[in-house]
């Protein structure tokens, strides 16, 4: 959280400081004019402008909110681009404008006086509302980037109460400051943070398919920089930069920094004045420049009667409204705007559309919607439970389903709606499948749908994936008896070896956990839960002997679990061609294997003594790599990217455990460095994010 609140905080600083300086400029003006009965309409602007760069932000949240994935992501990348153009502006124009900031609020201020409320009102209003839409623009995109809002708006918070702290304190003569060299250190370091902006906002623009190069990576530390640790989440949270970052980013990011920096710094130089003038005692003097200290406003805030050009205003000739309208009048104009801006820019729901489904009757009253994300109530009216699927009814692509609508229930389906064709297919507990008449829907906009999966589609790598844990039961076979016979001759020392290799072989089928039923309990069960610990008699398997062979037992002691493990490898090599093993298990596999990896092996939980945690872990990432590689032809054809992605990440696990390990030696899991342990954790976590999708891509659809 603090790790992303120091670039709203330096923002929310800066900008309130520039919003702070204007308001006491204006004020002190009224004051030295003896128009205080005036300041309540200077007061009203500053609200008004308060309200509008609030309503802005709502705006930008829920109409975001409202979007599909990609269209978020483009969004949000357009919106940083544009919030790196406002910084940059910024900055650029307080080195610019600071010197005269003074003198023409107070002709501004003076004009506005002539002319009425409404002028004084509206200068106001302009006076502060830039520096508010940019804050909220800023504040938008730095929540993005960070992914939660609580960081940003925390440290924005800050900012600006430290702000209003300082503008009091120069208003009140209480406080100096150089704010010439304040603007300029800040300004160095917001195009600093505008860089990253800008390379997390191209990003985002890769992510939504408007720019090309997602996958073309400049920079790849992932392997090597825990995402996790500190120092890698306060460099992604002040500076925008990633361990991984693509060509344009990296391209745009040196681009940004060495040309906006080195106009920023000559400017600086060329504007910088030869020497420090003397603060002026009286507004009519040379107004001093609001850059150099504090004098200026301070000056100005004194309210002692000797000011220039003093407008008294005129005299009220009609009824005067309450002094409560117009305040009231300039926050809700703008809540209100935005409210209807976001309730008409957010597509229309389909929730008044309710559908009907039945073991007779599929879809009835569907009509065509409008494109974009649609909520539809899909009620059942028959009499059994029901699978429900939003389909292209010429390809069987899903893009929205509710699984076991229960008789006379109504749930939301959600979905996203393009132009295409669409129809509801409803598969009743029993009976046959119902399909809708077809809708066509005209419009632009872009929706994913899920080629479904049947069991023909898993029948082939179903038979792959069975026939490797064959073969691999039975090399397990014989490696669990050459264990027995290591023990039975009392050769402990290569009974150790022997053991990790059996050990890794059955660690490498992981993907048929659940397919072994009981034996897998008898071979590699844990003592946890056993009442007498790993002394039970009960605990056996590769885990009670890898207990004693590290805890000093006797060959003698160990023959008997030697051989109970032995016989039922065996038995296991004899019944696992006639077990059954439910084809929608291999996508789940997918994403199993490696998390109990990541629960159990990169914990050390199971660990009995060897220290080969590490082993196993390399034994699971095997295991699922064969897994993937008879997946791939329907991973291929539904998603397309998944595979280069958790390929990348596979390969990073995989460097990280090479390192851990000589020969047959392995680091035990609590000797690892905090650092290794944490980019070993980091990078798993990661591949586990990335295969998270593929049990949702290839689950066993009725639809089909």
């Amino acid at each position: 959280m603090w790790d992303d609140a120091f670039p709203s905080f330096l923002i929310g600083l800066r900008e309130g400081l520039e919003a702070g300086l204007i308001v006491s400029i204006l004020v002190a003006t009224l004051v030295r004019a003896e128009a205080r009965s005036r300041l309540p309409q200077v007061w009203t602007g500053v609200l008004a402008a308060i309200a509008v760069a609030m309503s802005f932000g709502a705006v930008l949240t829920f109409t975001a909110a409202s979007m599909p994935q990609t269209a978020q992501e483009a969004f949000g990348g357009v919106l940083s681009v544009i919030a790196v153009a406002f910084v940059t502006a910024m900055v650029f124009w307080m080195r610019r404008s600071a010197r005269n900031l003074s003198s023409e609020l107070k002709q501004k201020v003076t004009g506005a006086l002539a002319m009425g409320s409404g002028m004084l009102i509206l200068t106001s209003f302009l006076a502060v509302g830039r520096e508010g839409l940019e804050t909220a623009l800023f504040l938008w995109t730095t929540a993005q980037a960070a992914g939660e809002s609580a960081g940003p708006l925390t440290g924005a918070a800050i900012g600006l109460v430290l702000a209003a702290g300082l503008c009091w304190g120069l208003y009140r003569r209480v406080l100096k400051i150089n704010l010439t060299k304040f603007f300029t250190a800040t300004g160095v370091v917001l195009i600093v943070i505008a860089a990253g902006v800008l390379g997390y906002g191209l990003r985002d623009l890769q992510e939504g398919g408007v720019l090309p190069g997602r996958t073309a990576y400049a920079v790849d530390l992932a392997g090597s920089v825990d995402a996790g640790s500190w120092y890698s989440t306060l460099i992604q949270g002040v500076f925008n930069l990633m361990p991984t970052m693509t060509w344009l980013q990296v391209v745009a990011y040196i681009a940004y920094l060495a040309v906006v920096m080195t106009l920023f710094v000559r400017g600086v130089r060329g504007t910088a004045p030869k020497a420090k003038p003397a603060p002026a005692p009286e507004l009519k003097s040379k107004p001093e420049s609001a850059t150099q200290s504090s004098a200026d406003a301070s000056a100005d805030a004194s309210a002692d009667g000797s000011g220039e050009g003093s407008v008294a205003p005129k005299p009220a000739t009609a009824r005067r409204r309450p002094v409560w309208v117009v305040p009231a009048a300039v926050v809700a104009v703008p809540a209100v705007v935005a409210g209807l801006f976001v309730a008409l820019g957010r597509p229309k729901p389909a929730g008044d559309q309710t559908v009907a489904v039945s073991e007779t009757d599929c879809g009835k009253g569907f009509t065509a919607p409008e494109p974009g994300r649609q909520t539809f109530q899909m009620h059942n009216t028959g009499h059994q439970a029901s699978e429900v699927y939003l389909v292209d009814p010429s390809t069987n692509a899903v893009y929205g389903e509710i699984e076991g609508l229960a008789p006379g229930t109504t749930r939301d389906l959600v979905a996203t709606v393009a132009g295409g064709t669409y129809a509801w297919r409803c598969v009743p507990a029993s009976g046959k499948a119902v399909t809708s008449k077809a809708v066509t829907v005209t419009g632009g906009g872009t929706a994913k749908p899920v080629a479904p999966v049947s069991e023909q589609d898993l029948a082939a790598p179903l038979k792959s994936y069975k026939a490797y844990v064959g073969k691999g039961l039975d090399t397990l076979a014989g490696q669990t008896r050459t264990l027995q016979r290591d023990i039975e001759g009392g050769h402990l020392d290569r009974a150790r070896t022997d053991w990790l290799t059996a050990h890794r072989t059955y660690a490498s089928l992981g993907a048929a956990y659940g397919t072994f039923e009981d034996f897998d309990k008898k071979i590699d069960g844990r003592a946890d839960g056993l009442p007498g610990g790993e002394r039970d008699k009960d605990f056996s398997g590769f885990l009670r002997l890898e207990y004693g062979l590290w805890h000093g037992r006797s060959a003698k002691e160990l023959t008997g679990p030697a051989r109970q493990l032995s016989t039922d490898v065996a038995g296991l090599g004899k019944a696992f061609p006639s077990q059954g093993f439910d084809p929608g298990d291999l996508p789940l596999r997918a994403h199993e294997i490696l998390e109990n990896t990541l629960q159990f092996e990169l914990t050390g939980d199971t660990d009995e003594g060897s220290g080969t945690n590490l082993a196993t872990a390399d034994a699971n990432l095997a295991g699922t790599r064969e897994l993937l590689t008879v997946l791939k032809p329907l991973l291929t054809d539904r998603a397309p990217k998944v595979l280069p992605t958790v390929d990348t990440d596979i390969d990073r696990v995989q460097k990280l455990l090479d390192a851990q390990h000589d020969g047959g030696h392995w680091t035990p899991v609590e000797k690892l460095s905090d650092t290794d342990r944490r980019r070993l954790d980091g990078a798993t976590g990661r591949l586990l994010e990335d295969l998270a999708p593929i049990p949702d891509l290839l689950e066993i659809r009725k639809s089909a």
